[in-house]
């Protein structure tokens, strides 16, 4: 796998090595010694999945406190646009986001480390999106910012009255507002 460093540190993009022929593919989504190596130790413990139609957006969630979540997500199916938010006050790229397109065709995968809000917008006519986190989910500890916050400037390719919220979503907190990490 090639661990692709981004501008915000700790943040990765996994492009994973793709073994094609006429019977399909293979490739390793997950090596554990490989990780280790590339971006230190995460103990993941949970897998997940969702499925999602073209304009849903989910996010930007994150786990506050003693339940923040490191994430390791990628697309089975279809095309998102994935986007991690550095929402540690203390880090020198604070409110400063990351985007990259996941999708079943490049098989990328996106790291994102404890401390970071999480979303991500379906482009394809559905999605199939899966994650490992390293955490137990906590409802109360979940918290959402919202996608379209000036402040934090994401350009989201389709336009604001075509995306799709969950009511969590709708409710987000703007960016000034949210609890964030020291």
């Amino acid at each position: 796998m090639n661990y692709l460093r981004t501008d915000i540190d700790g943040v990765f993009i996994i492009e994973p090595r793709v073994f094609e022929d006429s019977r399909g593919y293979f490739f390793e989504s997950f090596k554990q010694e490989e990780f280790d190596k590339n971006i230190g130790r995460v103990n993941f413990i949970q897998d997940n999945e969702s499925k999602s139609s073209r304009g849903v957006l989910r996010g930007l969630h994150y786990q506050k406190g003693d339940f923040s979540q490191a994430k390791l997500v990628r697309v089975i199916k279809g095309t998102v646009i994935d986007v991690a938010v550095d929402i540690r006050k203390s880090s020198p790229t604070f409110g400063k986001h990351v985007i990259v397109e996941l999708s079943e065709d490049n098989k990328r995968q996106f790291f994102i480390p404890r401390g970071f809000a999480h979303g991500f917008l379906v482009m394809s006519d559905e999605a199939i999106f899966t994650y490992k986190v390293d955490n137990v989910y906590s409802p109360n500890s979940e918290a959402s910012i919202r996608f379209d916050d000036p402040e934090l400037g994401i350009d989201w390719p389709i336009s604001a009255k075509d995306i799709l919220l969950s009511p969590k979503d709708e409710t987000g907190r703007k960016f000034s507002e949210a609890e964030l990490f020291d």
